[in-house]
């Protein structure tokens, strides 16, 4: 076992005995009737019915392999906890964020790009994917499914029945959040008292003004976070200012009610929000715009990332069969199923039906111009987003900012040495 997998599995088992969890594995890659069995654990509980449906379809067409698709309810934890006992599934469906960075650094999942799927991928989803690893790695370990996309959710009746104009500047944005408060409405709702929530406007205003890479640059000891978050922690408490008086007292659904119910004309967060906020409106007329953080509008750009993609690992015993099953996932008749229930963004190119709260987002998606979430490269371990409700409790920007940056040292000191390691080996990759 290499060195850098052992140092993953000491990490993950760290983890695991102090959360007090340890779960029996699965004997995965055993024969049933002849059969091939492949199994998939993904990430997204939400999305079990789907799978269910896909695990259904796919064993009643199928002859020669049995498909097995566990959603469970804290499937990071399981993985890691399966990976300590070497008991691999076949495909890992994950999200595309720093966890999904950890497994290719420790060399867990297979190079996928002999699949003839990945050909079938938009540009701009394979280079997300890229840039999540530490450092280059040859081959290619994930296919990206879908995507979200977050920016600001507006009542659309609300805006058509008062005039108001979409924003495309930071200018316009804070002109009209005062048109809309001298109408006596509140521009914003905020459900900060659950903190991941704090991350949602953060991440949507950070594309725009900070670099895409700045977490690498910060890696590489050629940037920090105070310079680099500057404009966006001043724009992030301008933005703040014109919601509740106390954004803290309220959680995520408590912000999503109150948008539903007319009490704010926007909701600054992810179309992953749109299903409970229908649920309490299910008539509510919602479309969507990106975060206009730039003063120029062409420097705008929308916050998307791969929300699921699958990952076939290393230790598969049969890759053929693991692609047989993505390319039953790849269906564009499935895929379209899961935009349907889930109200995603494909990750494929292909002629499908985008949920109707996407219309004001559609340039954006149909052009690549997009940006991964800046949350995807934080560790876990560091909480920013408790480290940002704190900042909007006390709106210190110095000591903010100085803390983005201690803490991240703190917490990135394995990935700051690999990368330092790989650039004295092969010197920088910019």
């Amino acid at each position: 076992m290499k060195r850098k997998k052992v140092k993953f599995f000491a990490m993950v088992l760290a983890a695991v005995m102090a959360g007090g969890l340890l779960l029996p594995g699965c004997s995965g890659g055993e024969r049933s009737g002849g059969k091939t069995e492949i199994e998939i654990v993904q990430y997204k509980p939400e999305a079990a019915t789907y799978f269910d449906q896909v695990e259904e379809q796919f064993n009643a067409t199928h002859d020669d392999i049995h498909l097995t698709i566990d959603s469970p309810n804290d499937a990071s934890t399981i993985l890691r906890t399966r990976f300590i006992r070497e008991d691999y599934p076949d495909i890992i469906g994950i999200g595309g964020d720093i966890n999904y960075s950890y497994y290719v650094d420790a060399e867990i999942l297979a190079d996928v790009s002999d699949y003839g799927g990945m050909e079938d991928i938009k540009d701009s989803y394979l280079d997300i994917a890229e840039a999540l690893e530490f450092v280059p790695t040859d081959g290619t370990y994930i296919v990206p499914y879908v995507a979200n996309a977050a920016g600001i959710l507006y009542n659309k009746d609300m805006f058509e029945e008062h005039g108001w104009e979409i924003p495309e500047n930071w200018e316009e944005l804070m002109a009209l959040c005062e048109e809309i408060q001298a109408e006596g409405i509140l521009p914003f709702y905020f459900g900060f008292r659950d903190t991941w929530t704090c991350l949602a406007p953060w991440n949507s205003i950070a594309v725009d003004l900070a670099p895409a890479d700045l977490c690498r640059q910060v890696n590489r000891g050629e940037a920090n976070f105070t310079e680099g978050y500057a404009e966006v922690a001043d724009k992030y408490l301008q933005l703040i200012s014109y919601g509740p008086e106390d954004p803290i007292a309220y959680g995520y659904n408590d912000a999503c009610t109150a948008f539903a119910r007319g009490e704010s004309a926007m909701y600054p967060i992810g179309s992953y929000a749109v299903p409970q906020v229908l649920s309490v409106n299910p008539d509510m007329n919602i479309d969507s715009f990106v975060m206009p953080a730039n003063d120029d509008a062409d420097g705008n750009t929308l916050n998307s990332g791969i929300d699921l993609g699958f990952a076939v690992t290393a230790a598969c015993e049969n890759k053929e069969a693991a692609y047989e099953v993505l390319d039953f996932l790849m269906e564009d008749a499935n895929i379209q199923a899961y935009i349907d229930d889930q109200n995603a963004v494909p990750c494929k190119e292909g002629d499908f039906e985008l949920a109707s709260m996407l219309d004001g987002m559609s340039e954006y998606i149909a052009s690549g111009n997009m940006t991964d979430y800046q949350d995807h490269y934080y560790p876990s371990e560091m909480a920013v987003d408790a480290i940002l409700q704190t900042y909007v409790i006390d709106q210190d920007k110095e000591a903010f900012l100085e803390r983005f940056d201690s803490d991240w040292l703190r917490y990135n000191r394995d990935i700051i040495r690999t990368v330092e390691e790989y650039e004295a080996e092969h010197g920088s990759d910019e």
